[in-house]
């Protein structure tokens, strides 16, 4: 089972933004389909799950560690929501900033689905990267820099340490 012995009850901050913008009702298997027709990729087993329990939003720990620096910071990157599996909210996978939204009209590389944006309001994203494993594989999670040519910078194997890996802005100085 994805997510084992890690404690979800403090991880999503869910104020007036987050439930107008990402918070959707919990995936039936038909839409958990329908959005991996549209998108072209089966979506990562940890991802669906998280999104059962809570589909989108905003978490408490925004911020990635990185060991190299990126247009965001020297040793992070920050995200501003996890975007759900859905078509009704502004930042679901099918919303109209989704995922096709920011490759079609922000010319992201078309290697997977972006799953976050970040604070930057679309100059970086976070994708799931299927390059490696094709469409129904367990695709990394990487960071593409918008400003940077596109840059690609991977930050985890896979969905489920990404989540695991987030900490809170606190830990980096500004």
């Amino acid at each position: 089972m994805p997510f084992e012995g890690f404690d979800f009850s403090n991880f999503w901050e869910d104020d007036d933004y987050a439930r107008k913008s990402y918070i959707e009702e919990p995936p039936t298997t038909e839409l958990i389909a329908k959005v991996e027709g549209e998108l072209g990729y089966e979506l990562p087993e940890s991802y669906i799950w998280l999104m059962k329990q809570h589909n989108g939003g905003v978490p408490v720990n925004t911020c990635y560690p990185t060991n190299m620096a990126t247009s965001w910071a020297e040793d992070h990157i920050a995200i501003t929501g996890i975007m759900g599996i859905g078509y009704n909210k502004s930042y679901s996978l099918c919303g109209d900033l989704g995922s096709q939204f920011m490759i079609d009209e922000w010319g992201y590389p078309n290697i997977g689905v972006a799953i976050c944006d970040c604070p930057s309001a679309g100059h970086d994203m976070i994708f799931l990267d299927y390059r490696e494993c094709g469409p129904q594989g367990e695709p990394k999670v990487v960071h593409i820099d918008q400003e940077g040519d596109y840059e690609i910078t991977i930050l985890a194997d896979n969905f489920e340490d990404f989540i695991r890996g987030l900490v809170h802005d606190d830990v980096f100085e500004y």
